[in-house]
């Protein structure tokens, strides 16, 4: 005799939400994620062409130090989805608390972001945007499919950083980050 509780089995995330049967309000689950702070970046990689490609993105996460390993996801519906599906390298960019505007411009769409933006081109020629807090160069490793994102695993092989102040958002507004303790390094 088992004396575990009898559950349902657990409905698969991805289904559930696909069919429209979840409880969960979408735009009341998308408030509660918002009060998360996050950091903002925008996220580069070049096209096939060699055109530079980028976006602002605030779903960038640490998975690992050894091996060295980042995540980040996009919309499935997004028009830049290829080319970062098919690009060997990105660039994740932390943007610092002067680069407010810098975000606004590549949170929208547009046919050259770049244009006035000063940057170099890094590993697989993605682009590392100048005056950013930190930049990580990442080979792509792999991808997951989840709801209506596409997870990116990237390899970290080149990283830089300053100790500028990093762009805060949370609750759909910039902030800055205070401390009651000087930063360590």
């Amino acid at each position: 005799m088992n004396d575990l509780p009898k559950q349902p089995p657990a409905p698969d995330p991805a289904n559930e939400f696909a069919s429209d049967s979840s409880s969960i309000d979408p735009r009341d689950f998308r408030n509660a994620l918002g009060t998360f702070a996050t950091g903002v970046t925008i996220i580069t990689a070049a096209g096939p062409d060699g055109k530079a490609y980028g976006l602002t993105c605030n779903s960038f996460a640490s998975v690992s130090l050894n091996p060295p390993l980042v995540l980040w996801s996009l919309g499935v519906y997004s028009s830049s989805l290829p080319v970062f599906q098919n690009a060997s390298h990105f660039v994740v960019n932390v943007l610092g608390t002067s680069q407010q505007e810098l975000a606004n411009k590549f949170a929208r769409s547009s046919d050259d972001k770049f244009a006035g933006v000063d940057w170099k081109p890094g590993l697989g020629n993605a682009p590392i945007l100048e005056d950013c807090v930190a930049n990580f160069q990442c080979r792509s490793v792999n991808r997951y499919y989840g709801g209506d994102h596409v997870i990116f695993l990237g390899a970290v092989e080149a990283y830089s950083y300053n100790r500028q102040e990093p762009l805060l958002f949370a609750r759909g507004g910039y902030g800055r980050f205070t401390s009651d303790t000087p930063a360590s390094r």
